[in-house]
């Protein structure tokens, strides 16, 4: 078999799960992998493209994540050769014919609605399969497993799940052959720990989690014990200072670690911390390569915008060997972090838990900060299997015989809570399939009525709802039709969309048309708000700032800003409010959810930058994190490219024109430099 040439090849044995997986994809079969994090998953996905590339295909890599889709795009050129390995991400396009290319899963959602062709794609890998259960975005991983030409063999790479096999029965339903590959064994063994600060011993405690006795792996009995000890008035066991632990960690050679915390203020003010305690966890040699790759990877940017960013500050924690990592920088710093910690020249990462959505970091030792986190509504606890996928980083396959998890003691979390928590473990997977508009229009344009009713009935969501019923009915199929709330669904927004004139009798009229080309979760506000006008004759920076409103979300309640820049925007905005309260009170007329309503947060920021304004000047209030701006701004350049999408398809050539005068306009500095560093 030609894949075992490229195991051969390795300057390592592979596994006997990748082995074996990669043996079904050169089969022709599609296959799901679950296994835990760090042990090799993406050697599969490796060993699948170099079949596709044997057979002179194309393979398609996608991922939830734009920084993770750059991460794949820059280590696959670096395997294949830069000219072989392509991107796309909405907001960039590079080598888009080439025969390897990564891509978010979006953006292959996008392409098979739009009809490309793919009849030279052999194999797609979907990463991170798991995502399909984010209640926000998992709908797209569905969307693609239904859609994609039946042709195309699909490598599912997914974390540990417990109900694997019943979506290898759903995904085998749909796609035709397809292997189940289960891989429990870590590569390095975990251990638990739990870690609490004794005032009267002056010092931290480590204990064991667990302990190994006659009747199996129990909670160690010894950490309750420990707090029933009294200390008088004055409690005695509380939860260790961050810089504690890095200085425990550092004498018992538990570097490098990654210190999750659940914001990205605790992650720069834990770093600091400690910088200002004069911690050094590197040497001379170390901190002279540390500054000499840092300043490497950073000179894209002008010096104005690396003063602006704190580049000094960030600098300086580096070369202490420390550094943040969160959403809130800017690409070009954490890329710096993650390469440099990849290396070993960084030993402590504060991070928030969006480093453990597949980024490469595998650490010696994990430490949690704590077990709850806020989810915008509440504190809510760590399930066990989110527990597994944090900690998960922790052992570096090839240098470490074992990995660490540290949980960090709570006053308001009971040890056995705690314990059960920290059990490695995994949760099922759940559907979040839902009809949207815009699939509800490429629905319409490609198959008809009845057709488009059996692709929603073959949905995953479907596919467990009935399983679901079968159990509650003991194992019996119901006699009789039901129309599934799926369904019902998919017909109150069909009937939303027809009063709303996009679409007649089951065709699509240009409004729909248009809609096909819009992504958004506001897409069907977009569309009517490009086709009523509210957009016409606004000048580039005023219409830079009106999208702005459908890209930015804010991370928490915000006021709305006091005043517009100028009437003509004004006066849009009051039109955009209108529309968006009309289609509010029709969808709840419907039965259908609310669209969120677009928020003028990040309006004036956008109008400054298309005036060219400084980047110093638009974040000197520090209201919006450097890596937030960067980001929002790269939504809004692709939002531009929609709206002068289905403004050509609406007829409306100048507002076309608008959008790419305005997406010219901001494409600049920093923001050019954020897409792929």
């Amino acid at each position: 078999m030609r894949v075992h040439t490229f195991f051969e090849s390795l300057p390592f044995t592979a596994d006997p799960y990748q082995v074996l997986a990669a043996e079904m994809v050169e089969m022709g079969r599609s296959v799901v992998v679950t296994a835990p994090t760090g042990a090799g998953k993406t050697l599969i996905a490796e060993a699948a493209i170099h079949l596709s590339l044997a057979n002179r295909r194309r393979v398609f890599y996608t991922t939830p994540l734009k920084a993770l889709s750059n991460q794949k795009f820059r280590d696959f050129g670096a395997i294949h050769g830069s000219d072989r390995v392509g991107l796309l991400t909405g907001d960039n396009t590079i080598n888009h014919d080439a025969p390897v290319v990564v891509m978010t899963t979006e953006v292959l959602r996008n392409m098979i609605y739009a009809g490309s062709d793919l009849s030279r794609v052999d194999t797609v890998v979907l990463d991170e399969v798991h995502y399909l259960q984010d209640r926000f975005r998992g709908a797209v991983w569905e969307e693609v497993i239904i859609h994609a030409p039946p042709h195309i063999r699909l490598v599912c790479l997914s974390a540990t799940v417990s109900n694997a096999a019943e979506f290898t029965d759903w995904l085998r339903s749909r796609r035709g052959p397809t292997e189940l590959i289960v891989e429990e064994h870590r590569p390095v063994r975990l251990e638990r720990w739990w870690s609490v600060w004794d005032r009267f011993d002056r010092e931290v405690h480590l204990l064991p989690l667990y302990m190994e006795g006659s009747g199996g792996i129990r909670p160690n009995a010894a950490i309750p014990r420990l707090l029933a000890r009294r200390g008088g008035r004055r409690r005695r066991f509380s939860p260790p200072k961050r810089t504690s632990v890095v200085e425990h960690l550092a004498f018992l050679d538990l570097l490098p670690a990654i210190y999750f915390l659940f914001s990205r203020a605790g992650c720069d003010d834990a770093a600091d911390q400690v910088v200002a305690t004069g911690i050094r966890l590197t040497d001379a040699a170390e901190r002279d390569e540390i500054r000499r790759r840092a300043e490497e990877g950073t000179d894209h940017l002008a010096w104005s915008d690396l003063r602006t960013l704190g580049h000094d500050r960030w600098l300086a924690r580096l070369e202490r060997g420390v550094a943040a990592h969160h959403a809130g920088l800017v690409p070009a710093f954490k890329e710096v972090v993650e390469q440099l910690f990849c290396d070993g020249l960084i030993k402590v990462v504060f991070a928030t838990e969006t480093l453990a959505l597949g980024i490469n970091m595998p650490a010696r030792t994990v430490v949690l900060d704590r077990l709850s986190r806020f989810t915008g509504e509440s504190h809510e606890l760590l399930l066990p299997g989110e527990f597994t996928q944090l900690t998960g980083r922790a052992g570096r396959r090839g240098i470490d015989t074992v990995g660490h998890g540290v949980v960090l003691h709570s006053p308001f979390v009971p040890f056995e809570r705690m314990a059960s928590i920290a059990r490695l473990g995994s949760h099922p997977l759940r559907s979040s399939f839902r009809p949207t508009y815009n699939m509800l229009v490429n629905l319409v344009a490609n198959y008809s009525r009845r057709q488009a009713e059996r692709l929603l009935a073959a949905s995953f969501a479907e596919f467990q709802d009935r399983r679901s019923r079968r159990r509650s009915n003991g194992g019996a199929r119901r006699s009789g039709p039901r129309r599934s709330s799926l369904l019902q669904r998919f017909d109150r927004a069909r009937r939303l969309l027809e009063q709303r004139g996009h679409i007649r009798d089951w065709a699509l009229e240009p409004g729909g048309e248009a809609l096909r080309v819009v992504y958004n979760d506001l897409g069907l506000l977009l569309v009517e708000a490009t086709r009523d006008g509210v957009f016409d004759g606004l000048r580039a920076p005023e219409l830079v700032a009106l999208v702005s409103t459908f890209a930015y979300e804010p991370r928490r309640d915000a006021e709305e800003p006091d005043g517009w820049p100028t009437t003509p925007l004004e006066s849009a905005w009051r039109r955009l409010v209108e529309q968006a309260e009309d289609l509010a009170a029709t969808e709840q007329h419907h039965g259908l959810p609310v669209t969120r309503f677009p928020h003028p947060g990040f309006a004036w920021l956008a109008y400054a930058w298309a005036l060219r304004l400084d980047l110093e000047e638009l974040l000197d209030e520090g209201s919006l994190a450097a890596g937030d701006f960067v980001r929002t701004t790269r939504s809004v350049l692709d939002l531009l490219r929609q709206v002068g999408d289905a403004a050509r398809v609406l007829g409306n050539s100048d507002l076309e024109s608008a959008a790419s005068r305005a997406r010219r306009a901001i494409d600049r500095g920093i923001v050019t430099a954020g897409g792929v560093v």
